[in-house]
């Protein structure tokens, strides 16, 4: 009897260590890969400043303008903030930043639309900025939010609206590509974007060998019963498939972070009549911009006259 009680207390003793562990290490993976983003931890890295300088931002440009700051509700009880210019046009722009990013980082592309005149809605994702949240949505459960951001422009006045993404908000806007939008949603425009949330974490955890997929196994299984938040049903593929908006893609050829095949293979999903690609020659992640500069800018110009959304 003695040596049977030893051995239910040893197995006792695994099960809890084990547990431990997984808890421990689930919180680890979280927290470093989908916990909030903070600013702040950035500006102490010094990796924001030297952001700024590669992608020529200028946070100054904000301070030229009266942005209104407005508030929703997320589907489930998370107010998220975002910032609005009405220049009194008939189409806006909804601008969805990337990971660990901010709206203000989305300045070259704000500049460029404001300067044609059209109406911004730059968006803070959840777990960044002024918006609440812990968990990073991934571009996965950013597609609700974005949903709720639509319905919100479309309370006063249903003007055309543009999604425009970068990085996961690329990925945003794909996945909300394929949902039933009103139809006064006319475009999508998303700069390298991922397109399946399990093979990205895997890539980036690609340095731990055979145990990157034990590790996101553990990050999975942590994220789904913390959150309800299952990683594996981000494949945005899947939505682009089922798209009745005209999406255009961005990649740098050199991009080493999120892949340019990432774009190639969303591209490919998307039904021919209503695809465009850009891959950009020596382009590192998210530098399309900034390569091309005018010629960016004449990519998005004939896209929006292909697909008829301005009345040019």
């Amino acid at each position: 009897m003695r040596i049977l009680a030893w051995i239910v207390i040893g197995l006792v003793i695994i099960i809890f260590v084990g547990l431990l562990a997984y808890l421990i290490l689930g919180a680890i993976l979280f927290h470093f890969s989908l916990g909030r983003k903070e600013l702040k931890k950035r500006v102490r890295k010094n990796n924001l400043k030297q952001n700024l300088e590669k992608y020529q931002i200028d946070l100054c440009w904000w301070d030229n303008f009266d942005f209104k700051r407005v508030e929703i509700n997320s589907f489930d009880g998370l107010k998220l903030v975002g910032h609005y210019l009405d220049q009194k046009s008939d189409l806006t722009i909804l601008l969805v930043h990337g990971y660990s990013a901010n709206y203000k980082e989305m300045q070259k592309y704000a500049k460029f639309f404001y300067q044609k005149g059209y109406n911004l809605l730059c968006v803070e994702n959840r777990a960044h900025g002024d918006s609440e949240g812990e968990c990073v949505g991934m571009g996965y459960l950013d597609k609700f939010d974005l949903k709720n951001w639509i319905d919100f422009l479309n309370e006063s006045e249903k003007k055309k609206i543009i999604l425009f993404g970068l990085s996961m908000g690329a990925s945003a806007v794909c996945a909300v590509s394929g949902e039933n939008l009103p139809n006064n949603v006319v475009g999508i425009i998303a700069d390298s974007a991922f397109d399946d949330v399990e093979k990205q974490i895997k890539y980036i955890l690609r340095k731990a060998g055979p145990l990157k997929n034990l590790l996101f196994k553990v990050l999975k299984s942590y994220t789904k019963k913390r959150y309800e938040f299952n990683l594996s049903d981000a494949k945005f593929t899947k939505a682009v498939k089922n798209t009745k908006i005209p999406i255009l893609y961005f990649h740098g050829k050199a991009d080493k972070y999120v892949l340019p095949e990432c774009s190639e293979n969303l591209y490919n999903a998307t039904p021919e009549n209503l695809r465009e690609l850009v891959l950009v020659d020596e382009a590192d992640h998210a530098m399309s911009y900034v390569l091309l500069g005018n010629m960016y800018e004449r990519k998005i110009n004939k896209f929006f006259s292909k697909f008829k959304i301005i009345g040019e």
